[in-house]
């Protein structure tokens, strides 16, 4: 039988961490997505990643993959101040084993604010990448950077967005969601850039949901932005299926299975795969000194009701639909009233302001009933709340459309012979690499539905739906600047890009300049 030797980092590092798995097997363990590894990083082929930051401590993750099935692997972490490692903080052993996918997460307390930290782990003789983060601050901050992003498939191209903003100076990554997509090969891609979906089928089980997050963790874009940056993730319907709710999905069907077991299955591989914290509710938010709050909502998996079929459903304007839930809407009220923060930033999967698409897509639909406004009861709940507890300096951040998107959030007053009132801006990112508008149509035509929505909609100040790249948020004390960069291409690995438009708003207006 062949056993597996392990890196020992000293004589005492050995007493104490038990570096040997407890036993192996003759089993090679089997990867799908073997093909796809860089032997240079064995066996931390997937990299390293930090996430949900906050000022004393911040998420360490990462996966070692074993050649052989082995039901134990001892790992060593370290967190320094120095890249060197000459001033290590702190360092301590754990186990990871199949049960967790060979996973690793260790949530790091004791760190001080507003700092950057690097780490490492040890494990099967190898020491991993040296990964970076940074810790949120507690005091007054002249600015804050987040890069947000979202929708990255793999099968549509490179992740070049995310290995550009590798290379930027941000405090984090804010991911609204779509970090993977469950389709089977073909369904939902462009195939001929030879990136194919792993498995081939559409993902259900547990074992397929840790396949294709194992797959999309091999890209070099995405292993290089987690490597540098702090990710602050929410997760919006295609971790699960297309279209999910709470009790359900467009894209899971009967003979698929029970829709609960899916759902579990999704939610752990996500768990495994991401470096968010464990063990508490999905939605939560994060304090950047006294310069932002940002809130990050799930508008998924913890209190939403099915999609409306049409806006003439008679139990369209219901109160008993719900996109937050009970729950989750009162504690969004309460961190929007009890925030000090200069800037409210809410973390938003899908567009929350009034858009009117009449004859702007083939169903006739004059609403997108996926978004905020199917679900127009709370909607304007939330409104009323928001200007009745006059909710100041609010910034919606919001993904799912494979668009860009600036626009004055106007509240639509009863009173027609009143003007609508503005309660917020709202900035929306495109995609990574998801398909948009001229995946399918001629750009021309998508150009030319741009210009039609902007008249059906006058809030609305700019709209792209054409190009893919990421959106940078910056906030100062008097005012915020939103950027929306675009690469070249997805076809091949690429670092150029342009900066597509730039929007500001001052603080106390919500007027787009």
């Amino acid at each position: 039988m062949k056993i597996n030797h392990v890196f020992f980092l000293s004589i005492i590092v050995a007493l104490t961490t038990g570096c040997t798995p407890k036993k192996t097997t003759d089993k090679k363990l089997h990867e799908p997505v073997a093909d796809l590894f860089d032997v240079s990083l064995k066996p931390f082929y997937h990299g390293v990643a930090s996430g949900d930051p906050l000022q004393d401590r911040v998420i360490l993750w990462t996966r070692v993959t074993p050649d052989d099935s082995v039901s134990e692997i001892s790992v060593r972490w370290e967190i320094a101040s120095d890249e060197n490692f000459s001033s290590i903080v702190k360092s301590d052993s754990l186990k990871t084993d199949p049960l967790r996918d060979y996973t690793v997460k260790v949530d790091v307390d004791g760190l001080q604010p507003n700092q950057h930290y690097y780490y490492r782990f040890h494990a099967l003789g190898k020491t991993s990448q040296t990964g970076r983060t940074k810790t949120l601050s507690a005091d007054a901050l002249d600015s804050l950077k987040l890069a947000i992003v979202s929708c990255s498939n793999w099968e549509f191209g490179y992740f070049n967005a995310y290995n550009i903003i590798a290379g930027k100076e941000v405090d984090a990554v804010v991911h609204l969601g779509d970090y993977i997509y469950e389709y089977a090969t073909g369904k939902y891609g462009d195939t001929t850039i030879g990136r194919i979906h792993l498995p081939k089928h559409e993902i259900i089980s547990l074992q397929d949901y840790r396949t294709r997050y194992s797959q999309y963790h091999l890209d070099e874009g995405l292993r290089k932005v987690e490597l540098r940056h702090p990710f602050i993730t929410i997760w919006d319907d295609h971790e699960v299926a297309n279209n999910v709710y709470t009790s359900g999905a467009q894209n899971h069907q009967p003979e698929e299975g029970d829709f609960n077991q899916r759902k579990a299955a999704a939610k752990q591989a996500y768990y495994e795969w991401l470096p968010i914290r464990e063990g508490n509710k999905h939605y939560r938010s994060f304090t950047f000194g006294k310069l932002a709050d940002l809130i990050m909502l799930d508008e998924r998996l913890e209190g939403r009701t099915v999609q409306a079929d049409s806006v003439t459903d008679p139990n369209f304007e219901s109160d008993k639909r719900s996109m937050l839930g009970a729950e989750q809407l009162q504690w969004f009220e309460n961190s929007l009233k009890n925030s000090k923060a200069a800037w409210k930033i809410i973390g938003n999967q899908v567009l929350f302001s009034d858009l009117d698409i009449t004859g702007m897509y083939k169903n006739g639909m004059p609403k997108n009933l996926d978004a905020w406004d199917g679900y127009p009861a709370e909607k304007k709940r939330l409104e009323q709340f928001i200007l009745q507890s006059k909710i100041e300096n609010l910034i919606f951040v919001s993904g799912d459309t494979h668009a860009s998107w600036a626009i004055e959030t106007m509240m639509d007053n009863k009173d027609k012979s009143k003007k609508k009132q503005a309660i917020a801006v709202e900035f929306g990112t495109t995609s990574i690499s998801s398909g948009n508008g001229n995946e399918g149509n001629p750009e021309d035509s998508v150009k030319a539905k741009e210009v039609k929505l902007m008249k059906l909609n006058p809030h609305v100040k700019y709209v792209n739906n054409r190009d893919h790249g990421y959106l940078l948020l910056t906030l100062y004390p008097q005012h915020a600047k939103a950027e929306w960069f675009y690469v070249e291409t997805l076809r091949t690995i690429d670092n150029k890009e342009i900066l597509g438009k730039k929007y500001t708003v001052e603080k106390d207006k919500y007027i787009l300049q």
